[in-house]
């Protein structure tokens, strides 16, 4: 068994969702509340509206959990899928509260709603974060989530198109320096890096029972890796992320171990877990030597690096 060190580096803390632990997830609020605890990232979703303006949503349709319509009710079900919306048919819908009958806000006891908050476009947390800096002084980062799934069929846009958009919004913004694109579903990372070689990108995995995109079908590769079998790089998931030309790794945080972590850092990739929220856990993680924190309490992480003097970048 591996020994927890102290020579932890700096670590890249990522507000999730915002700060989706202490304020609307996906709104200016939660993004807000995450700048003002002093994440260093601000991590979201992406979607694409019919008009072809992308906006900050988990959700691939209006998710009754979290929105009220022009009448100021809940939804009784998930809505319409974004992608069949315009943005401004979107814009009619409030998202600064959950609703306390739907099983999905149960955990958020935490959250401090702000009523009002409509589903913000990717310029909009642009441009709230500009000017933003991290405790270490450094522009405050994006990381951006293309929410497509192999099966997504006509809920998403098509790979290609997908990525172009996010490219040319973040080029046109000018933040390209500042972004990093994930997914789960490799095949708009693949792409963005054809358009945009330059620009980072993070492979995110997940190997649980309810959801794992590491199994491969009958054809040896997992639907989600965009052709790419474990097989052939040597059975090592750090590795295949390498091939997909990604510069981050992002597994689920149940799934990091220190040998995965050394062998990621050892192909020169970063290792970043998702959604870390238990204070011991982050600071576990920490000692172990993860690149990065994605959480949904920014504010417990910090509280967390701080005890054993992890310095935040």
């Amino acid at each position: 068994m591996a020994t927890i060190t102290s020579s932890a580096a700096a670590i890249d803390l990522q507000g999730h969702r915002g700060a989706r632990g202490l304020a609307p997830e996906n709104t200016l609020a939660a993004f807000k509340t995450a700048l003002a605890i002093g994440v260093t990232t601000l991590e979201t979703d992406l979607a694409l509206t019919r008009d072809g303006v992308l906006v900050l949503s988990h959700e691939p349709r209006l998710y009754a959990a979290l929105t009220r319509g022009p009448d100021g009710r809940w939804l009784t079900e998930d809505g319409a899928t974004i992608f069949s919306l315009n943005a401004s048919e979107l814009a009619q819908y409030d998202i600064g509260r959950l609703n306390p009958a739907h099983k999905y806000s149960a955990p958020w006891t935490d959250q401090k709603a702000s009523d009002g908050e409509r589903i913000p476009t990717l310029q909009q947390l642009f441009d709230l974060a500009r000017d933003a800096r991290s405790a270490g002084g450094r522009p405050v980062r994006f990381n951006i989530e293309t929410k497509i799934t192999p099966t997504s069929g006509s809920a998403a846009p098509d790979p290609e198109p997908y990525a172009r958009a996010v490219v040319d919004a973040v080029r046109a913004a000018k933040m390209g320096e500042r972004v990093t694109v994930q997914s789960f579903d490799w095949r708009t990372l693949r792409e963005v890096k054809k358009l945009a070689p330059e620009m980072s990108t993070a492979c995110l995995t997940i190997e649980s029972p309810n959801l794992n995109t590491i199994t491969p079908d009958t054809s040896g590769a997992s639907p989600w890796h965009a052709g790419l079998k474990r097989a052939d790089h040597g059975g090592s998931l750090p590795r295949m992320v390498q091939a997909a030309g990604c510069n981050i790794w992002s597994p689920f945080w149940r799934n990091v171990t220190p040998e995965n972590i050394a062998e990621t850092q050892a192909l020169k990739l970063k290792i970043i877990p998702w959604t870390v929220n238990d204070p011991a856990e982050i600071e576990r993680q920490a000692m172990l030597g993860v690149d990065g924190i994605i959480t949904d309490y920014p504010d417990r992480a910090r509280r967390a690096l701080a005890a054993r003097t992890i310095p935040i970048d």
